[in-house]
């Protein structure tokens, strides 16, 4: 077997061992929604992911040294809104429907291409963009007698993760990706601290009041869980990193969307909660048009 094979095998298992964990861990957050915050959810869970970077830091893996702060700064905001929308609805919508629309991101990367950056895109690309947003609507399933505007919320966190990919690439080359990760997860924790003093809503009891929520009971069980997600979301990005290090961006890219399966079958396994058929196949479509544009996208630049 060639290196070259035997490296985007790795890479393709560490995608999958990555997505895997976010799909384990992005299930637990019902047992904080139950009782906590929102705000001191991101509040808190950056707060031990930098303690455990700047431990990385200390011990010489890596620097903060970021050369344009402003552009990180502007680039974390689109990640950690995208995220901030996203855990946010997994407190009030089933678990696939909230990952299904945050992966329509590949679709909006299609069109500001298009409007913003002026680049040419072709039939397959065109075609991907209207399959997966069929598949977009397939997934949420509005209903116009009874309209509810939260279930388009993850395909606004689409939008948000969408810019933000973008942005990388546009705004922050060159920059580390640990001074990367500590900007997405130092933003988080602006937002939290923010949602904390803002929130004053009165919540109501159960999943309901996450959002409302400005602060919730910090015992040891709640603890626990905010140190498990802390955990699982290092262990799951790292494992992403690692396998977009050993193989090719466009091929290491589809087999992110296996977090669609990993996080349904968790949330079978975990709460009881099915997906419905004319969904699954919103899901396969939303999977398969992000196949498209990852592998056209890497043609087309290769052409240029």
């Amino acid at each position: 077997m060639s290196s070259q094979s035997t490296n985007s095998g790795l890479a393709a298992a560490s995608v999958l061992a990555g997505m895997a964990a976010l799909g384990l861990t992005d299930n637990f957050v019902p047992f904080i929604s139950e009782r906590g915050s929102l705000w001191q959810f991101h509040f808190v869970r950056s707060l031990l992911v930098l303690v455990v970077l700047v431990g990385f830091v200390a011990l010489g893996f890596g620097s903060f040294r970021m050369n344009r702060p402003l552009a990180v700064l502007a680039r974390s905001f689109f990640p950690a809104s995208a995220m901030l929308i996203y855990f946010g609805c997994l407190s009030v919508l089933p678990i696939g429907v909230v990952v299904a629309g945050l992966f329509t991101s590949p679709l909006f990367v299609v069109l500001i291409s298009i409007l913003f950056q002026g680049k040419p895109v072709g039939i397959f690309r065109w075609a991907a963009v209207i399959f997966g947003f069929v598949g977009a609507v397939m997934v949420i399933q509005p209903d116009p007698a009874a309209l509810d505007p939260v279930a388009f919320l993850p395909v606004i966190a689409g939008l948000f993760y969408a810019v933000g990919a973008v942005a990388t690439r546009a705004w922050c080359e060159g920059e580390s990706t640990l001074s990367l990760t500590a900007g997405f997860f130092g933003m988080l924790g602006v937002f939290g601290v923010i949602g904390i003093f803002v929130v004053n809503a009165d919540a109501p009891v159960g999943h309901a009041g996450f959002v409302l929520r400005s602060w919730g009971p910090l015992d040891g069980a709640m603890l626990f869980w905010f140190v498990v997600q802390a955990v699982g979301s290092l262990i799951g990005i790292a494992l992403i990193f690692r396998g977009y290090q050993l193989g090719e961006a466009s091929h290491v890219a589809v087999f992110e969307y296996s977090l669609l399966v990993f996080a349904s079958f968790w949330a079978w396994v975990l709460w009881g909660q099915t997906v419905s058929p004319l969904a699954l196949t919103g899901m396969a479509l939303i999977a398969i048009a992000g196949a498209v544009i990852a592998l056209r996208s890497t043609s087309q630049e290769q052409a240029e």
